[in-house]
């Protein structure tokens, strides 16, 4: 069990982030949109709960996500929570000319075309239209979103930049976000961070970033954020044919694997979503996990599943049979 109230201090930024969080892509149309309202509610199911922690992204619905977070914000006491944001696309009008707007996952998003963009300039343009569509004058955290085949441009623009909005007192969290921890902990080992976005690997199915990215953010005190700590869905809606993972149909292996860990979690009679979220949070150096949803219930459902108990004998099992690695931290079983 784990409480999702608990909080703790995000890596070096001095700011306590309750240990459950909400992702705000769904909020943006991921893999289909909602109206305004159930966005909202989403919010503030989250801040009803007593979570803290909220994360989103001009990237998601070409700001739709961003603008529909801070309308829900509006009215709430600003020490009530903790807003990240990304940089690293600047968001286009939308021409006549443009076929690809780069947007297939987001279901109707804003007439405007994400465009990578991790000069100093476009990172400071990014920022202060993020602050318009969040009603905002500050955020708290700004993450280097998925800077793969951008690492120089990076290191060289965006982390001078928020590194700036840092030293200023405009944020507190200097952070990059991505979907791999290679790069992660070349950020670390090159930048001073506060904290990281890993999203998808760190999970039931994934802990290699065990031996290389989290001694070295224990080293420097660099927090971890968890996201996509069911893989993309595939550890909550099932391993089937067609099931996602790592935002695309699974690899047979993944199926498989993740077949395993159904079965196991079956014979325990343990609910494999509070294995996953109680899992990812086991390690000392993940403060959070940020799962997204487009439904108020199932914020309440993410709540839930970290008090579920589970017994130590499901994670000697999952050790037993390598289907976890024998180095990662595992929750006290009850």
């Amino acid at each position: 069990m784990v409480n999702p109230l608990e909080r703790k201090v995000l890596g070096s930024t001095g700011l306590e982030v309750t240990r459950l969080g909400l992702g705000c892509a769904a909020l943006g149309g991921l893999y289909g949109d909602i109206p305004d309202e159930q966005a909202h509610a989403v919010v503030h199911r989250a801040l009803d709960l007593g979570l803290n922690l909220l994360d989103t992204a001009p990237l998601y619905g070409s700001g739709k996500s961003e603008i529909r977070v801070g309308q829900a914000l509006k009215g709430i006491a600003r020490d009530r929570f903790i807003l990240c944001t990304k940089v690293g696309r600047v968001l286009d009008p939308v021409t006549d000319d443009d076929e690809d707007r780069g947007q297939e996952i987001f279901d109707q998003p804003r007439p405007f075309k994400p465009v990578f963009d991790y000069s100093y300039d476009g990172v400071m343009r990014s920022f202060d239209e993020s602050l318009q569509r969040l009603q905002m004058d500050r955020v708290d955290i700004l993450h280097i979103h998925d800077p793969d085949d951008h690492y120089q441009q990076a290191m060289e623009g965006a982390y001078p930049a928020i590194a700036k909005l840092r030293e200023q007192g405009v944020i507190a969290g200097v952070s990059a976000g991505m979907n791999q921890w290679e790069m992660l902990a070349d950020f670390g080992r090159a930048g001073d961070f506060d904290c990281f976005l890993l999203a998808g690997r760190y999970s039931l199915l994934e802990q290699d970033a065990l031996h290389d990215l989290f001694p070295l953010c224990e080293e420097k005190n660099i927090g971890i954020l968890a996201g996509g700590t069911y893989n993309s869905g595939i550890l909550a809606k099932g391993a089937t044919p067609g099931a996602k993972y790592n935002y695309g149909d699974a690899p047979v292996e993944i199926i498989e694997r993740a077949r395993r860990l159904e079965q196991v979690s079956e014979r325990h009679g343990v609910n494999i979503k509070a294995a996953a979220s109680q899992f990812a949070l086991a390690h000392p150096v993940v403060t959070s996990i940020i799962p997204g949803t487009r439904q108020p219930d199932r914020v309440t459902e993410n709540f839930n599943l970290l008090n579920e108990s589970i017994s130590s004998d499901y994670w000697a099992e999952l050790r037993h049979e390598k289907l976890i690695h024998p180095d990662a931290p595992v929750p006290e079983g009850d």
